[in-house]
């Protein structure tokens, strides 16, 4: 491991083993196997290993979550906020580990995945709270004539067996986003995290499952690829699937799942418009970082900016300029802003997505140049609506800038999607803020800052092809539970 910093070898040493092994996790107990290896992305050396898991431990797996959701559905709240908080407690004294196991695992630069554990914590801290407010409500049945001498209300409760499958490119925090909501409501969860970063995902688990107040077997995790995820899926045991990805898989799971809830954050394109009025200095700064944060690996990266063609050119230089700003290369660096995209298929894949463009006409401002599975922060000027660079998701740090004569042309360009996930305006006229609150076609409107924006309190999630339902501790409760109406006469 000669190319990871000897403050990133503490850890190994500190768990008094040589090499950091995620095991499968079925209930409370843990297995061993055959393992697999993690290389990561910017040293190509391994850095973790997993055990692999196959369609039986799936089963097994969902089985153990059927069987134990006889006891999480009885358990005390209480319990369960109290379990919640303990897990972020312990995050929080074990911060510093976490984020390294993630740039270990995903090359995250460390800067960001110090944030994303910090986020993570808060996120915990915030659904523990949401405990006190599973409601119902009355429902006033004699306001009829049939309902007379009744009395009805309704109560939230929780749905069952709970499938989570959860992508790379978060791979703490959106786990958390998924289990914490499911077992703050009393159900039980199998969660398959992302291939790339099963250590991750392992060491916070364990956080849940060895916790004083946790529910015996209410967690499991399982590795895998397709067939362990198809048999989670389509098993007639899970009452939720939860899952964050691309829209391919996304599509195959609502095919297959059955009769079951569904909830899905998939892809994006997200887009801004750059008015004339803006403040440009502002809005570039922030257009670089909603781009190239995390080497533009986010659903809601900022992919697309429309710009009034009275401030193209001069705003084009001002992000070339923010863009420059930007360190890049060893994520293990406190001062690195982007590192590698996951792996060098995706580099490949992006940097052809930059030749075809310049073939069509595009011109290359920033950027451009690919080394191994680093691609430089891209911008491309002259982009025009046809080309494959603006039609689909990149999930890569390229944005693109396409020149319009007025709001009416940006916003019928914006909404010309087949993703809404979330969209955003830099302009200082309050008619149009209101204007763009009303027409974006998005689950989330930003004013003022780049749709790359989300707090981890807000409802989360798109229209469109952009996915179903909502995540935020509070939304994803609702999703994870069901509404059960009593009356009494």
């Amino acid at each position: 491991m000669g190319l990871i910093p000897e403050k990133f070898l503490e850890i190994f040493e500190k768990l008094g083993k040589k090499e950091l092994i995620a095991k499968k996790l079925i209930g409370s107990n843990e297995y061993e196997g055959e393992l697999g290896e993690i290389i990561n992305p910017y040293t190509k050396e391994v850095t973790t290993k997993y055990v692999k898991c196959s369609v039986e431990d799936a089963k097994e797996a969902l089985n153990v979550a059927k069987a134990a959701f006889e006891n999480t559905k009885k358990s005390p709240l209480s319990q369960r906020i109290a379990w919640i908080n303990d897990v972020a407690d312990k995050l929080e004294e074990r911060k510093e580990e976490f984020a390294k196991f993630i740039t270990l695992e995903v090359a995250k630069p460390i800067s960001q995945a110090k944030v994303e554990v910090q986020r993570c914590i808060e996120n915990l801290r915030i659904c523990a709270a949401e405990g006190y407010h599973i409601l119902g409500e009355t429902i006033p049945t004699d306001a009829t004539p049939s309902g007379a001498k009744t009395t009805s209300f309704y109560k939230r409760v929780p749905a069952g067996v709970v499938v989570a499958i959860t992508p790379f490119n978060f791979p703490l925090n959106l786990v958390a986003h998924k289990i914490a909501p499911a077992l703050i409501a009393g159900n039980s969860v199998v969660l398959k995290p992302t291939p790339e970063a099963p250590y991750t995902a392992y060491a916070f688990a364990k956080l849940f499952i060895d916790s004083e107040y946790a529910i015996k077997d209410a967690l499991s995790v399982v590795y895998g690829d397709a067939d362990v995820g198809s048999t989670l899926v389509t098993s007639s045991i899970p009452r939720v699937i939860s899952f964050t990805g691309s829209v391919p898989v996304g599509k195959i799971i609502t095919q297959n799942a059955g009769i079951k809830k569904v909830a899905l954050e998939l892809g994006g394109n997200a887009a801004t418009f750059v008015e004339s009025t803006a403040d440009l200095d502002w809005a570039a700064q922030r257009c670089a970082i909603g781009a190239f944060a995390n080497s533009g690996q986010v659903c809601i990266s900022l992919q697309r900016i429309y710009v009034d063609e009275k401030i193209y050119d001069e705003f084009a230089e001002k992000l070339g300029k923010e863009s420059s700003k930007l360190k890049v290369g060893n994520p293990f660096e406190e001062d690195t802003f982007m590192g590698p995209l996951i792996n060098e298929d995706a580099a490949i894949r992006a940097e052809n997505w930059i030749k075809s463009a310049v073939k069509e006409g595009a011109r290359i401002i920033a950027g451009g140049k690919r080394e191994g599975n680093i691609l430089e922060p891209t911008i491309l000027a002259d982009v025009t609506d046809d080309m494959k660079i603006v039609c689909e998701e990149v999930f890569a740090p390229i944005v693109s800038l396409v020149k319009v004569k007025s709001y009416e042309e940006a916003l019928e360009k914006m909404n010309n999607s087949p993703y809404g996930l979330q969209y955003s305006m830099f302009s200082n006229r309050i008619d149009l803020m209101q204007k763009a609150i009303d027409d974006f076609e998005a689950g989330g409107v930003i004013i003022n800052d780049i749709p790359t924006l989300r707090f981890d309190i807000q409802p989360y999630g798109g229209v469109k092809l952009s996915g179903i339902g909502r995540e935020g501790p509070r939304y994803a409760i609702e999703e994870m539970t069901e509404i059960k109406t009593i009356i009494i006469r």
